[in-house]
């Protein structure tokens, strides 16, 4: 619930502090006689408040007009002849960022479910503006139900960035059977790590990536290690953009791809069970996210051999194309291109043009997926519904994404089949993939010795691969014809 300054269109009499209607009237007739100069003002200005702010609270602005300095004297809000705690900035004309506080960053505004919520944004076109703002809840006072799954936890609060000198949260999440498996596995390594496994973190929506890892797992996925990397806030347009745009600046992609591979996936691999090639490799984001991630992918192709791009902001920077076609082909890589047909006017063609960029530049159509969605949003989720998916074909069971050559003819039958296919020697046990011509993981399944189904796929021919418990793997081409 939130209580609420001034006079609501209901027609009610007096606001929270008691003042007269005609004292509010007043202000507002004052404040159209006074000189233009005057009114020259871009004026913030709190309508309404979450239940449980106290009642001698101050407050304050932090943005990009003042270095984000949370409880600066300047910047303190005061109440109006109307009881409403306001600002008024005299900023020139231009697009700014900003929060509001208590006086400090423990005290900063949140989201409808207390937790993170994403910078405010306005454009101050001059003269007199008003902008009237409800604060949802203040993080440190809103209960909050996280919703991350218990295999995933923060592995540190403030990991160094010596590329770019500062630190950030870093998330991870672990296979259900990490601690008893003795098992390595592939790392994905996804930006914005705020929204990828709880809505208490996330600033616009959860990915929900945690529910959909464990569900798969389930049903017998062999499981991947995912680390989240916060977002730099103030920093994220900085550091997830390779080269600076004439109106929103960045340009510190380079340092932060660094990072990425040069300092946090060693500590990763050192403290952790993984396979550590770039065959089971991966970096993944979504917008912004998806920019650098593709970039991160093309400047160490050595280090990360699979790379999720969902509805990347290709608009940023035309030198993101010119990159990709300077970068050929190592023979591991594999990138998926994913975006909404109506996300913007340009994104579908923009993804299109990188497509045939990478294929120019000697990708294998294998090695690449590219999806345009007809429904597709510029929104959490819409990624969280295309992750699992997405994840799954980088990271098939082929023999060239498993590193181990086919060691004999898998024996299946009946082949053709109608509608289940079994392995012929029933002692064999591991992990069963079906795979299209195209080279996209359609199932997993653990081979228990019960047939296998193949309802729901479409007639054609598959690939089955098999990956037994011994590190073996064996293949099987297979036509299903079903009625």
């Amino acid at each position: 619930m939130c209580r609420t300054f001034g006079l609501p269109f209901s027609g009610a009499i007096l606001n929270q502090h008691n003042f007269p209607v005609m004292k509010k009237f007043l202000f507002l007739v004052s404040s159209l006689l006074m000189p233009y100069w005057l009114l020259a003002q871009l004026v913030l200005r709190l309508y309404s408040l979450p239940v449980g702010t106290p009642a001698n609270a101050s407050f304050f602005v932090a943005g990009s007009f003042n270095n984000w300095s949370p409880g600066a004297a300047a910047y303190q809000l005061q109440n109006n002849q109307a009881g409403q705690p306001e600002i008024s900035l005299s900023l020139p004309p231009g697009t700014y960022e900003y929060k509001f506080t208590r006086g400090s960053w423990a005290t900063v505004e949140g989201n409808a479910q207390g937790g993170f919520r994403p910078n405010r944004s306005i454009t101050y076109n001059g003269g007199l503006q008003v902008v009237e703002v409800v604060i949802a809840s203040w993080e440190d006072q809103s209960p909050a139900t996280h919703t991350a799954a218990p295999n995933v936890s923060v592995l540190s609060q403030s990991f160094f960035m010596p590329q770019l000198n500062r630190y950030r949260r870093i998330w991870i999440y672990l296979p259900p059977d990490y601690a008893s498996s003795g098992r390595d596995y592939p790392v994905l390594y996804m930006q914005d790590g705020q929204n990828l496994f709880d809505q208490v973190t996330s600033f616009s929506g959860e990915w929900y990536v945690d529910e959909t890892l464990n569900e798969l797992f389930e049903q017998g996925d062999p499981g991947i290690i995912v680390v989240g990397i916060d977002n730099g806030g103030i920093h994220r347009i900085n550091e997830y953009t390779p080269w600076a745009n004439p109106q929103y600046g960045g340009g510190q992609g380079a340092a932060y791809a660094d990072f990425l591979a040069e300092t946090l996936k060693p500590f990763i691999d050192a403290n952790y069970r993984t396979l550590s090639g770039p065959a089971y490799t991966g970096v993944m984001g979504s917008s912004l996210g998806g920019l650098i991630s593709l970039y991160t992918a093309l400047r160490h192709p050595q280090v990360f051999g699979r790379a999720g791009v969902f509805s990347p902001s290709l608009w940023y920077t035309s030198d993101i194309f010119t990159y990709a076609a300077q970068r050929p082909y190592q023979g591991y890589s594999r990138i998926c291109l994913m975006a909404g047909q109506s996300e913007s006017t340009t994104m579908a063609a923009q993804v299109n043009n990188m497509y045939q960029t990478l294929l120019s530049a000697g990708y294998p159509a294998a090695d690449l997926l590219r999806v345009i969605h007809g429904d597709g949003q510029h929104a959490e989720w819409y990624w969280a519904r295309e992750f699992g998916g997405a994840y799954q074909w980088l990271f098939a069971a082929a023999p060239t994404a498993v590193g181990t050559p086919v060691a004999e003819e898998l024996s299946v039958f009946p082949n053709p089949s109608r509608d289940e296919v079994y392995v012929s020697d029933g002692g064999l046990r591991g992990l069963l993939a079906i795979v299209d011509q195209q080279g996209r993981l359609l199932r997993w399944q653990r081979l228990s010795g019960e047939g296998i189904s193949l309802q729901g796929l479409p007639a054609g021919s598959y690939w089955l691969f098999l990956q037994q418990l011994d590190g073996r793997v064996s293949a099987a081409r297979l036509q299903y014809a079903p009625d």
